[in-house]
Protein backbone atom coordinates (compact mmCIF):
# COMPACT_ATOMS: atom_id res chain seq x y z
CA UNK A 1 0.00 0.00 0.00
CA UNK A 2 1.86 2.95 -1.38
CA UNK A 3 -0.62 5.37 0.22
CA UNK A 4 0.21 4.20 3.75
CA UNK A 5 3.95 4.48 3.16
CA UNK A 6 3.70 8.00 1.71
CA UNK A 7 1.41 9.30 4.47
CA UNK A 8 3.50 7.70 7.25
CA UNK A 9 6.74 9.05 5.76
CA UNK A 10 5.38 12.59 5.49
CA UNK A 11 3.88 12.63 8.99
CA UNK A 12 7.10 11.23 10.48
CA UNK A 13 9.34 13.67 8.60
CA UNK A 14 7.06 16.59 9.47
CA UNK A 15 6.83 15.77 13.16
CA UNK A 16 10.58 15.12 13.39
CA UNK A 17 11.43 18.49 11.83
CA UNK A 18 8.93 20.24 14.10
CA UNK A 19 10.39 18.51 17.16
CA UNK A 20 13.88 19.62 16.13
CA UNK A 21 12.64 23.17 15.50
CA UNK A 22 10.93 23.35 18.89
CA UNK A 23 13.92 21.87 20.70
CA UNK A 24 16.82 23.62 18.99
CA UNK A 25 15.46 26.54 16.97
CA UNK A 26 12.90 28.02 19.36
CA UNK A 27 15.56 29.19 21.86
CA UNK A 28 17.52 31.06 19.16
CA UNK A 29 14.65 32.21 16.91
CA UNK A 30 16.35 32.13 13.53
CA UNK A 31 19.46 30.62 11.97
CA UNK A 32 20.58 31.55 8.45
CA UNK A 33 21.42 28.57 6.26
CA UNK A 34 22.23 30.92 3.36
CA UNK A 35 22.41 34.49 4.66
CA UNK A 36 19.59 36.70 3.31
CA UNK A 37 18.27 33.83 1.16
CA UNK A 38 17.07 30.93 3.32
CA UNK A 39 16.80 30.79 7.10
CA UNK A 40 15.44 28.37 9.66
CA UNK A 41 13.05 30.61 11.63
CA UNK A 42 10.85 29.37 14.48
CA UNK A 43 7.21 30.52 14.25
CA UNK A 44 4.08 29.38 16.08
CA UNK A 45 1.32 29.82 13.50
CA UNK A 46 -2.18 30.03 14.96
CA UNK A 47 -3.75 30.74 11.58
CA UNK A 48 -3.85 29.18 8.14
CA UNK A 49 -1.58 29.78 5.17
CA UNK A 50 0.28 33.08 5.44
CA UNK A 51 -1.11 33.50 8.95
CA UNK A 52 -4.67 34.32 7.81
CA UNK A 53 -7.66 33.65 10.08
CA UNK A 54 -5.63 33.74 13.27
CA UNK A 55 -6.96 31.84 16.31
CA UNK A 56 -9.56 29.83 14.36
CA UNK A 57 -8.16 26.53 15.68
CA UNK A 58 -11.43 24.57 15.77
CA UNK A 59 -12.43 25.72 12.29
CA UNK A 60 -9.12 24.41 10.90
CA UNK A 61 -9.44 21.17 12.85
CA UNK A 62 -12.98 20.59 11.54
CA UNK A 63 -12.04 21.41 7.94
CA UNK A 64 -8.97 19.19 8.11
CA UNK A 65 -10.97 16.27 9.49
CA UNK A 66 -13.63 16.59 6.77
CA UNK A 67 -11.13 16.91 3.90
CA UNK A 68 -8.94 14.15 5.32
CA UNK A 69 -11.94 11.83 5.67
CA UNK A 70 -12.84 12.41 2.02
CA UNK A 71 -9.27 11.68 0.94
CA UNK A 72 -9.09 8.57 3.14
CA UNK A 73 -12.34 7.34 1.62
CA UNK A 74 -11.05 7.87 -1.89
CA UNK A 75 -7.57 6.41 -1.23
CA UNK A 76 -8.57 3.37 0.79
CA UNK A 77 -12.17 2.56 -0.19
CA UNK A 78 -12.33 3.65 -3.83
CA UNK A 79 -8.57 3.05 -4.39
CA UNK A 80 -7.57 5.13 -7.41
CA UNK A 81 -5.85 3.25 -10.22
CA UNK A 82 -3.70 6.18 -11.34
CA UNK A 83 -0.34 6.48 -9.56
CA UNK A 84 -0.20 10.27 -9.93
CA UNK A 85 -3.59 10.64 -8.25
CA UNK A 86 -2.57 8.23 -5.48
CA UNK A 87 0.65 10.13 -4.80
CA UNK A 88 -1.04 13.55 -4.94
CA UNK A 89 -3.80 12.63 -2.50
CA UNK A 90 -1.36 10.82 -0.20
CA UNK A 91 0.88 13.90 -0.07
CA UNK A 92 -2.06 16.18 0.75
CA UNK A 93 -3.29 13.76 3.43
CA UNK A 94 0.16 13.36 5.00
CA UNK A 95 0.63 17.12 5.20
CA UNK A 96 -2.87 17.66 6.56
CA UNK A 97 -2.34 15.07 9.28
CA UNK A 98 1.05 16.58 10.20
CA UNK A 99 -0.47 20.01 10.77
CA UNK A 100 -3.57 18.52 12.44
CA UNK A 101 -1.35 16.81 15.02
CA UNK A 102 0.15 20.21 15.90
CA UNK A 103 -3.23 21.92 16.17
CA UNK A 104 -4.60 19.19 18.43
CA UNK A 105 -1.47 18.78 20.56
CA UNK A 106 -0.13 22.33 20.75
CA UNK A 107 -2.96 24.63 19.63
CA UNK A 108 -0.77 26.02 16.82
CA UNK A 109 1.35 24.80 13.92
CA UNK A 110 5.14 24.95 14.13
CA UNK A 111 6.71 26.58 11.06
CA UNK A 112 10.43 26.86 10.40
CA UNK A 113 11.33 27.20 6.71
CA UNK A 114 11.82 30.80 5.61
CA UNK A 115 12.88 32.11 2.20
CA UNK A 116 14.09 35.52 3.30
CA UNK A 117 15.24 36.53 -0.19
CA UNK A 118 11.63 37.11 -1.22
CA UNK A 119 10.32 37.46 2.36
CA UNK A 120 8.01 34.49 1.81
CA UNK A 121 5.92 33.50 4.86
CA UNK A 122 7.49 30.87 7.12
CA UNK A 123 6.18 27.35 6.41
CA UNK A 124 6.89 23.72 7.32
CA UNK A 125 7.38 20.27 5.77
CA UNK A 126 3.65 19.45 5.94
CA UNK A 127 2.80 22.67 4.09
CA UNK A 128 5.32 21.76 1.38
CA UNK A 129 3.71 18.37 0.80
CA UNK A 130 0.19 19.85 0.74
CA UNK A 131 1.27 22.36 -1.92
CA UNK A 132 3.18 19.82 -4.04
CA UNK A 133 0.31 17.33 -3.71
CA UNK A 134 -2.19 19.99 -4.76
CA UNK A 135 -0.09 20.88 -7.81
CA UNK A 136 0.07 17.18 -8.75
CA UNK A 137 -3.70 16.87 -8.23
CA UNK A 138 -4.32 19.87 -10.48
CA UNK A 139 -2.01 18.35 -13.12
CA UNK A 140 -3.92 15.07 -12.90
CA UNK A 141 -7.31 16.78 -13.21
CA UNK A 142 -6.25 19.03 -16.08
CA UNK A 143 -4.17 16.66 -18.16
CA UNK A 144 -4.72 13.05 -17.15
CA UNK A 145 -8.27 12.44 -15.91
CA UNK A 146 -10.90 11.28 -18.36
CA UNK A 147 -13.42 14.03 -19.02
CA UNK A 148 -16.27 11.85 -17.69
CA UNK A 149 -14.39 10.61 -14.61
CA UNK A 150 -15.54 11.86 -11.22
CA UNK A 151 -12.84 12.42 -8.63
CA UNK A 152 -15.19 12.24 -5.64
CA UNK A 153 -18.67 10.81 -5.79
Amino acid sequence: MLQVFIVAFIVTLDQLTKYLAKTYLKPVGSVPLIQDVFHFTYVENRGAAFGILQNQRWLFIALTVVVSAAIVYYLFIRTPENIVLTIALSMILGGAIGNLIDRLRLGYVVDMLHFTLIDYPVFNVADSFVVIGTILLAYYILFMADSGEKLFG
